[in-house]
């Protein structure tokens, strides 16, 4: 009984002696990771910053592919989430391809691309209606290099803000 008794005892003072954070005037707020879903400082909401940051506006797709990764399906899935919180918010969806290929056949695979974005979305619960769709095939590249790493960085798809209405 006196071993139970101490074994309280020195509990007692161990978390007599214990501080917050509070009690050492320390601002937590700041660093807090249970505010995942916080505004930076200056970004504001539903705007295609905050969809950036928040969710992320481009997947990327293998060579010849517009099969969706499970990162992009993640990303995706992010942006879904993001457009419920937003639902007045329209959105384009554009398909993206590297210079290799004809103008008409990356046409055609970027348009893939795009719905198979927009298709993934919709699955989702995003409204259809609030999707466009557009393919830039292989002219508008992220980055103009002939090289495998920007060829990769140019296959893909790209989620922009086309407004906010009824």
């Amino acid at each position: 009984m006196m071993k139970f008794a101490g074994a309280v005892a020195t509990l007692a003072l161990l978390s007599a002696c214990a501080s917050t954070n509070d009690d050492v005037g320390l601002d937590t707020t700041a660093s807090n990771d249970t505010n995942v879903g916080a505004q930076p400082t200056g970004v504001e909401p539903g705007s295609q910053t905050d969809l950036e940051q928040a969710a992320g506006h481009r997947v990327f797709f293998a060579y010849d592919q517009y099969t969706l990764t499970p990162q992009a399906q993640s990303t995706l899935a992010k942006q879904a989430a993001w457009l419920k919180e937003y639902p007045q918010t329209r959105v384009l969806v554009a398909g993206n391809c590297d210079e290799r290929g004809t103008r008409e056949y990356n046409l055609a695979l970027g348009a893939r691309r795009a719905e198979a974005a927009k298709s993934y979305l919709v699955s989702l619960g995003v409204d259809a209606s609030r999707i466009t769709t557009v393919s830039y095939g292989k002219e508008r590249p992220i980055d103009p290099r002939s090289t495998e790493q920007a060829w990769s960085m140019n296959r893909n798809s790209t989620t922009t803000i086309q407004g906010v209405g009824a």
